[in-house]
């Protein structure tokens, strides 16, 4: 079962049979921009407008980022992180982005995982339509465990989406959802400290 989170809720990273997960996948998703477009006629049509996200992971230890998974970076050095790859536009159906994490093999030195999501094309979250970060089990079909609407239009141009932690229990998953500006994930480095 699914549950859909609000800022700052956690839940554990565990199946319904209270067995720890052990591969999940972090999805973003998000629409194509339609704008009406208007001709030195006076006609307007509608077109789509590429918007340009990019998901991100930030391992943190020892209050330092020591790697990051982006479009440019597609596996963790450990092989336990993977980007599946850039979606320029948003086209299609589901997630669009996805990284996908085999807990059990991310190294010792890895608190945190940070999932950022910034706009490489520099359009702001107000242009984004239908955006979400979801974590699922890939271990079972892509169940999904939670889902986190990225509600917060404005003049923002990142999101430090949600963090991975471990704990002495196992993994939890926190939304975090905090509005940024950056065009890489490089550059959100200092906002995904702050939200440790």
């Amino acid at each position: 079962m699914s549950i859909s989170l609000a800022k700052g809720q956690s839940i554990d990273l565990a199946k319904t049979s209270g067995a720890a997960l052990t591969k999940v996948r972090m999805g973003l998703g998000w629409d194509v921009k339609l704008v009406e477009k208007r001709s030195i006629f006076g006609r307007t049509r509608t077109v789509e407008k590429a918007i340009d996200l990019d998901a991100s992971a930030l391992l943190i230890g020892r209050g330092k980022v020591g790697e990051t998974i982006y479009f440019g970076h597609l596996r963790s050095k450990d092989g336990s992180i993977v980007h599946t790859g850039d979606n320029l536009t948003g086209k299609g159906d589901g997630d669009d982005e996805s990284i996908v994490v085999d807990l059990p093999q991310v190294s010792s030195w890895v608190e945190h995982i940070v999932f950022t999501v910034n706009s490489y094309s520099g359009d702001t979250f107000a242009d984004i339509d239908n955006a979400s970060v979801r974590v699922v089990d890939s271990t079972d079909r892509d169940a999904e465990l939670g889902r986190f609407t990225l509600t917060g239009s404005g003049p923002h141009t990142a999101l430090v989406m949600a963090k991975v932690s471990r704990t002495p229990a196992g993994w939890t998953f926190t939304a975090i959802g905090r509005p940024g500006n950056g065009r890489t994930a490089q550059q959100l480095a200092p906002l995904a400290l702050e939200c440790l």
